[in-house]
């Protein structure tokens, strides 16, 4: 049976400041997918992301999310960035920093319902966070905190989770449990995550995409030659287990 197909991108281009961030990407992404996007850093993996999520608009080119422009999609979508800024001296719980994910209207400050509430519940529940949901996030470690923020991502019980570079700030062995996690909530949402960790990563996705400016794409769990000469500029004679030997 034919997967749907859940994100649709046809000859994307981008340019910041007259500077050409993307050109011509095409991609298609199906219903239950795991793709990392890989690529040097400043190569358009960030910018690719946001305009999935209608953060950004592109040029020139085609991009349907579930269908619609991707700022229509954004309800049904969940997103982890990078860089979240929570003021950590800001008293704060980890539950209360959940309830910022789930979906309002307006602005300004908010009364939560109690099947909003039990919600939150079940998004820690999920990461395995919910014995903390009463602490400070600042009294939170790197790894735990990133589990908290997934929990604020999904919420809303996403069909698509994108994840901006989720395990720069945990230690290697909470990067296996992370991605443990996401090898689990993969079972029911497509799961699209921008990371450099391609030897951890080999183990849990399904394909690779790598960006810079232009895209390949690779439809298995592995880094070939192509990607790397094309993304890093440098001769490669063999990939082995995700990783490039001259």
């Amino acid at each position: 049976m034919k997967k749907k197909t859940v994100i649709e991108i046809q000859d994307l281009c981008f340019s910041f400041n007259g500077q050409v961030v993307l050109k011509e990407v095409n991609l298609s992404v199906n219903q239950g997918d795991f793709i990392a996007l890989i690529g040097p850093n400043g190569g358009g993996k960030t910018t690719l992301l946001r305009v999935m999520l209608g953060l950004l608009r592109p040029g020139r080119g085609k991009v349907l999310v579930l269908g619609q422009a991707p700022k229509y999609a954004s309800p049904r979508v969940g997103y982890v960035p990078q860089d979240i800024h929570i003021n950590l001296d800001f008293p704060i719980s980890v539950r209360d920093v959940v309830l910022m994910g789930v979906p309002k209207s307006g602005s300004g400050w908010r009364h939560y319902s109690g099947e909003e509430r039990e919600r939150a519940r079940g998004a820690l529940e999920k990461v395995d966070m919910w014995s903390f949901h009463k602490r400070r996030i600042r009294d939170l470690s790197g790894g735990q905190r990133q589990r908290v923020f997934l929990a604020r991502a999904l919420v809303s019980d996403p069909e698509i989770l994108f994840l901006d570079e989720p395990t720069s700030h945990i230690d290697t062995r909470g990067q296996s449990a992370f991605y443990d996690l996401l090898k689990e909530l993969n079972q029911r949402t497509t799961i699209l995550i921008v990371s450099h960790d391609m030897m951890v990563l080999s183990s849990y996705i399904q394909s690779v995409a790598c960006i810079n400016r232009q895209l390949i794409f690779h439809n298995a769990p592995e880094i070939t030659r192509d990607m790397i000469e094309m993304a890093y500029h440098c001769p490669v004679e063999l990939v082995a287990h995700g990783l490039p030997h001259r």
